[in-house]
């Protein structure tokens, strides 16, 4: 079984890495569970895969938390969700201190609970000074509606005259989405089988490696990550190139 160390021989380290957590509720209920204690054991994968990840110097890692389309779930589920936000950030305060971790947050973050907004808040400005990875929450994330954003705020400029038409390019669209701090993702993990990108970070992963595992998020663990990052590392990154002009 392959280890972080073997990682870390390839100089080839993705610099954003990007996860889609899936597979909390099915884990539960194949334990005859109800969906939550999958929710409550996926934050000890969420720790462990942070801890990693910050071991192998990657720069920004970001989690796809709480989708604009999970406020459909049923209401209780979605209480003990942003409840159990709430208590993982302050717990996880003192790890992310402790490892240099600053922590951000995209999506409608207006939209969660008043306490769940405090907390986020308190822990952002907690872990502002740290330097090393940069973990970013997707909350009440859908990246069609940061897109509409985006344009929104672009077209209210150009009526403006504050940017002219001619001078709207992949830059000024990058400087109005939630993600205006982050480079482009390198590589997408996501697990539980399902193959399919769930309207997270559409324009951010226009040529971001994917890498789809068969495996229930509260299940996944180191030698996973190290298999999905061994399988990036081994991929040829072109760009729209040929491979005759990256040698």
């Amino acid at each position: 079984m392959h280890t972080l160390e073997d990682v870390k021989k390839d100089k080839q380290i993705p610099e954003h890495v990007a996860i889609i957590m899936d597979g909390n509720g099915r884990w539960a209920k194949q334990r005859g569970k109800l969906r939550i204690f999958g929710h409550e054991n996926g934050v000890d994968a969420v720790r462990n895969t942070v801890e990693n990840c910050a071991k192998l110097q990657i720069k920004c890692l970001t989690l796809y938390a709480f989708s604009t389309e999970n406020w459909n779930r049923p209401k209780v589920e979605v209480e003990t969700l942003m409840k159990l936000l709430v208590s993982s950030l302050k717990k996880e305060l003192k790890t992310l201190n402790k490892n240099n971790i600053k922590l951000m947050a995209i999506g409608n973050i207006d939209s969660l609970p008043k306490k769940a907004q405090k907390e986020l808040s308190e822990v952002i400005s907690k872990t502002a000074e740290n330097t090393g990875m940069i973990l970013t929450l997707a909350l009440s994330y859908g990246s069609r509606e940061e897109l509409k954003s985006a344009v929104k705020e672009i077209a209210a400029k150009v009526k403006n005259n504050i940017i002219s038409l001619e001078n709207i390019d992949e830059t000024v669209i990058n400087t109005h989405l939630y993600t205006h701090f982050l480079p482009d993702v390198d590589l997408l993990i996501r697990t539980s089988g399902e193959c399919r990108i769930s309207n997270f970070l559409l324009w951010q992963i226009a040529y971001a490696e994917l890498y789809f595992i068969d495996v229930f998020w509260p299940d996944f663990r180191e030698h996973h990550l190290v298999e999905a990052i061994l399988s990036y590392q081994n991929r040829e990154r072109r760009f729209g190139k040929t491979s005759e002009q990256l040698s």
